[in-house]
């Protein structure tokens, strides 16, 4: 069964060169100092703003800000595994570690699995692809264990320098923690600076938790889910595109991991080009795709619900005729 999977893992793999040997790219790979310099600060001004949002206790709009933050500090970190931010080894080292704490979670060790998830992707080893292979409400309500998956397999697959780095992250983000419960404590001498800190920090823990729990639905099945030889899903819808931050690009960036997310749009282009059969599965599905997912599903319904030998017993002419 394993010798299997491998087969088809590099007869998929060969089928795919094949079809991508006229795609320009290596184009896409240069940054400008502009562009650098928006890869480094683009999370920081919506983490601010989910602050300041939550300290007037304008949680709606916290939250909105929140998204942002996190949407953008994953591409952040993305990029930052795949060195496409522009940015040199030391940097991307720093921006993962403060990254790490204010995400709440270990980039390193997941920097380990999804170079892992990279090397074969929705395949035994793959621990961060294996979400895709549930049904969506598995995958939902997994998120927490599956983190803890990757956790362990990155600490595993690590070398010892790297798991250094995680164990670190692992107890600033023990700090942060225990600071923000300290500060909830000490809301009972009703100093307002400790009490408004101690709101933004509970907030944010909460924020964070949740979204971390919730990454693996739409980070993992959401590109991922019932894909063989296309590896992953994209994205066309431009405002969907915009408030990710380019992440959809999903089968764009497997195809190219080199590209940063900043060139991803450009890539889609030249590969919708080129082969369009590799662009098939979208993360949303259109409109005419809901439309005709509808229609077979009501016809198979109207076939098995009619076949009968008394039409007056069948469910569809009892409701509508």
């Amino acid at each position: 069964m394993k010798a299997n999977n491998v087969y088809k893992h590099e007869s998929r793999q060969t089928v795919i060169k094949q079809s991508l040997g006229s795609v320009e790219w290596q184009d896409l790979r240069q940054l400008s100092r502009r562009q650098i310099v928006y890869n480094v600060i683009l999370p920081y001004p919506f983490l601010l703003l989910s602050w300041w949002f939550a300290s007037q206790s304008w949680y709606v709009l916290a939250c909105g800000a929140s998204y942002l933050f996190f949407a953008a500090a994953f591409r952040q970190a993305h990029d930052g595994y795949h060195h496409s931010l522009g940015t040199g080894k030391r940097v991307t080292t720093t921006l993962l570690l403060l990254l790490s704490v204010l995400l709440l979670t270990s980039l390193h060790s997941i920097r380990a699995t999804h170079m892992e998830h990279h090397r074969n992707p929705l395949g035994d080893s793959d621990i961060e692809g294996s979400l895709a292979k549930l049904p969506w409400w598995q995958a939902l309500l997994g998120g927490v264990t599956y983190r803890l998956a990757i956790y362990r397999q990155g600490l595993r697959l690590s070398r010892q320098r790297n798991q250094r780095i995680i164990w670190l992250e692992f107890g600033l983000i023990a700090l942060f923690i225990m600071v923000t419960l300290i500060c909830m404590g000490l809301t009972l001498f009703d100093v307002s600076a400790i009490t408004l800190s101690a709101q933004v920090l509970m907030y944010h823990l909460f924020i964070m938790m949740l979204a971390n729990a919730s990454v693996g639905i739409i980070a993992v099945w959401g590109v991922h889910h019932d894909c063989d030889e296309t590896i992953a899903r994209t994205e066309r819808n431009p405002v969907i595109n915009v408030l990710t931050f380019n992440l959809l690009y999903h089968v764009e960036h497997h195809l190219f991991p080199a590209v940063p997310s900043n060139h991803l749009p450009e890539l889609a282009k030249r590969l919708d080009r080129a082969a369009p059969h590799l662009t098939k599965l979208h993360v949303l599905p259109n409109q005419v795709a809901v439309m005709n997912a509808i229609d077979k599903r009501w016809k198979n319904i109207k076939k098995v619900s009619c076949n009968s030998k008394d039409e007056n017993e069948c469910p569809i002419r009892r409701h509508f005729v």
